[in-house]
C-alpha cells in the first residue's frame, strides 16, 4: 500500500491505494483519524477494558474483531489494528486509534489516513 504514497502524494495516493485494494476485494476508506487521549480508561463497546498498549481502533460500523490496515498519508507508516469499539462520533473522522497505534503511525492529534479491511 505505501508504494503509491511514495510515488505520488496526498489525495491521489489515496485514490491509487483504494483502487488496488478494491481490485483485491477489500473495503477501503480514507479520512481523518484521531486517537484516544490519555484520559480514557473505560471499557470499549465490545466490553473489553481499553488497553492503550494494544493496536486497536474504534469504527462506527465495522464488526468487532475486524482487522484493518491503516496508513498515515503524511509519512506512509502503516499498522494493523483490530476494531473493538464504536466511534469516533465527531463528523469527518473515520477511526479513533489506540495510543500505541497512533505512536506507531508517528502522529498525535489528527492525521489523514487510508484504511483497508484485511
Amino acid at each position: 500500500m505505501t508504494w503509491a504514497g511514495r510515488i505520488v502524494g496526498g489525495a491521489l495516493a489515496c485514490l491509487l491505494v483504494s483502487g488496488a485494494a478494491q481490485a483485491e476485494g477489500r473495503k477501503t476508506f480514507s479520512g481523518i483519524a484521531s486517537f484516544y487521549g490519555n484520559h480514557y480508561h473505560g471499557r470499549t463497546a465490545r466490553g473489553e477494558r481499553y488497553d492503550p498498549g494494544k493496536f486497536t481502533a474504534a469504527h462506527r460500523t465495522l464488526p468487532f474483531g475486524t482487522r484493518v490496515r491503516v496508513t498515515n498519508l503524511r509519512n506512509h507508516k502503516s499498522v494493523t489494528v483490530v476494531i473493538n469499539d464504536r466511534g469516533p462520533f465527531v463528523r469527518g473522522r473515520v477511526l479513533d486509534l489506540s495510543k500505541a497505534a497512533a505512536q506507531a503511525l508517528h502522529f498525535s492529534g489528527l492525521t489523514r489516513v487510508v484504511a483497508s479491511v484485511e
